[in-house]
């Protein structure tokens, strides 16, 4: 999910997005899978996104040598399927294995693209009225492997990161976070348990064997029974 706040820089995001969707054709992992969008910023974004496509991929996407084909034909055919439900505002258009970048909205959390992971260069628009009612609908689902929030606003920006449950992600932009050697990349629940990049690969495929050295010393008699109200007071003192 990518969060856009009515705080964002609207020009911006949608260069940012645009790429995170774009790269491989939205063939990632942690591509753009669907926005929440302010009402109020809506219609700018859209209006931006376009263009930020129209820059990326071209003019005519489906005739650019640049712009990446879908891995197969059963994977193109698939998301062609996708577009049957849902108001296109650009692209669909597909030609082979080709899929022009598109902007879908009208679209309720029922239909078949919102129910699963997209990995192509379709993008779909829901809009929303309060911060709220945008973190209630990603928590009341699969926890994400990656999630995106744009907004100049410190302290929505604390919220979101706090408040939702997802692998990683990126303030005010997209996909970067997974090119850093030093941040552990991995999933939580459904997404993926576990990190790795750096250090976090080598603690990852690690076994860290938890041992107690004990003294023969001192065999304190409190710990074995039987058990009676001095040895607890005595274990009380301990503890504190």
């Amino acid at each position: 999910p990518v969060i856009v706040e009515r705080t964002a820089d609207v020009a911006l995001a949608a260069r940012r997005i645009a790429h995170g969707k774009l790269t491989n054709a939205g063939q990632t992992c942690v591509a753009p899978d669907y926005l929440l969008v302010h009402r109020s910023v809506k219609d700018q974004l859209v209006q931006q996104l376009i263009a930020s496509f129209r820059a990326f991929a071209g003019e005519d996407p489906l005739s650019n040598p640049d712009y990446p084909c879908i891995i197969n034909d059963a994977h193109a055919q698939r998301l062609e399927g996708l577009l049957e439900r849902g108001h296109i505002l650009c692209g669909g258009r597909r030609q082979g294995r080709r899929i022009e970048p598109t902007l879908l909205d009208d679209l309720t959390w029922d239909d078949p693209i919102m129910q699963q992971e997209i990995f192509g260069p379709l993008l779909p628009i829901l809009v929303y009225d309060r911060l709220e009612d945008a973190m209630d609908q990603i928590a009341a689902r699969p926890k994400p492997l990656a999630l995106y929030i744009f907004t100049r606003d410190k302290a929505t920006q604390r919220r979101v990161l706090g408040q939702l449950s997802f692998g990683g992600g990126c303030v005010n932009d997209t996909l970067l976070h997974v090119a850093s050697h030093k941040m552990g990349f991995g999933g939580v629940g459904a997404s993926g348990m576990g990190r790795y990049h750096g250090q976090a690969s080598f603690v990852l495929f690690s076994h860290y064997k938890s041992i107690l050295h004990q003294s023969t010393l001192v065999d304190m008699p409190v710990r074995y029974p039987p058990y009676s109200e001095s040895k607890l007071s005595i274990l009380r003192r301990i503890m504190r």
